[in-house]
């Protein structure tokens, strides 16, 4: 049997007192160390100061915020001020597409407007159909507001509507007043039609007449619009035999409020054939604004009044002074 089978206990004690006799040498010579590795010592420390880096700048900062500063705006060689915080815009022509132009010294890209009417009004010219555009959506385009000298961003600011109301069509009807039977002093018997309809019409009464100075007729579509004025005898030729005739000549006046003071002669036993000769008009104009957003709204004006722009407008400062089916007079 070997010795340290025989000598087993002895050898394990032995053994645990050089393991705790080594630990406690490496305790000791850690002692000075513990600073160094868990750097227990404040920052700054030394010599007890309390100063934060860089605060000597907090009041120079301060006293900057509270300066008043002018900011000066550059300009170009060719004296176009340059815009602070936004690139100037750079445009080239299509034969020197490496060439920067300047608009505010070049030719006019879009005549007769001048280049630097859209670098005023900050509009882009650089589309081929920039005249005809409408930034501000009243209706009129930006060649139409430079020509006007308007403002192309202020749907307020616009040239005169009247260039922008647009003739649709025309709401007429004819009709013909008739003077009948003479009773030999002056006084006639009338008649009226017109185009509304087959019963549109009007007549006196049985056995009435109109003599000088009455106002005729009782009812619609006609009631009190006419007034006999008077009568005279002519001679003229007939275009059909050609021989000199006596014909009878009756005057009446419109006393409808926008033809008041209008005289129609008329004669008297008009053949039917003839009748369209004599045909007078009740005309209205159809017309819209094509500005404001009124594109498309029809609105129906009467021959001889006022209306204003836009048609809601409470002043009235057009006057409609005649329409046909082919035009207006305003």
């Amino acid at each position: 049997m070997s010795w340290i089978s025989q000598n087993y206990e002895k050898a394990a004690v032995g053994g645990a007192v050089v393991v705790a006799a080594g630990l406690a040498f490496l305790g000791w010579s850690k002692v000075g160390q513990v600073e160094v590795d868990f750097n227990i010592s404040p920052p700054g420390g030394h010599g007890g100061g309390t100063a934060v880096a860089g605060a000597e700048a907090i009041p120079r900062t301060e006293s900057s915020l509270t300066t008043k500063r002018v900011w000066t705006q550059a300009k170009t060689e060719t004296d176009r001020a340059v815009d602070l915080f936004t690139g100037i815009p750079l445009f080239v022509k299509k034969s020197e597409p490496t060439k920067a132009v300047d608009p505010s010294t070049g030719d006019p890209v879009h005549p007769p407007i001048p280049n630097s009417w859209w670098l005023e009004n900050r509009l882009d010219p650089g589309f081929g159909d920039s005249p005809q555009r409408d930034p501000d959506a009243d209706g009129f385009s930006n060649l139409e507001e430079h020509l006007a000298k308007t403002n192309p961003n202020d749907e307020k600011s616009h040239p005169s509507l009247i260039a922008k109301l647009k003739y649709v069509t025309d709401e007429s009807i004819s009709w013909l007043l008739q003077p009948g039977f003479y009773d030999g002093n002056g006084a006639f018997a009338f008649k009226y039609f017109d185009s509304r309809s087959l019963t549109s019409k009007n007549s006196l009464a049985a056995g009435a007449m109109a003599k000088p100075g009455d106002i005729m007729f009782e009812k619609e579509p006609a009631a009190g619009r006419f007034k006999m004025l008077s009568s005279e005898r002519r001679s003229e030729e007939n275009p059909s035999t050609h021989a000199v005739q006596e014909r009878t000549y009756v005057k009446v006046e419109d006393l409808k409020p926008n033809k008041k003071g209008k005289v129609y002669e008329i004669p008297t036993q008009i053949p039917d054939g003839n009748k369209p000769k004599f045909y007078q008009y009740d005309r209205k104009a159809v017309l819209s604004l094509e500005a404001l957003g009124e594109s498309g709204k029809l609105e129906k004006v009467e021959e001889n009044t006022r209306f204003g722009l836009p048609f809601s407008s409470a002043k009235k400062d057009y006057l409609l002074k005649s329409v046909t089916p082919e035009k207006i007079e305003v």
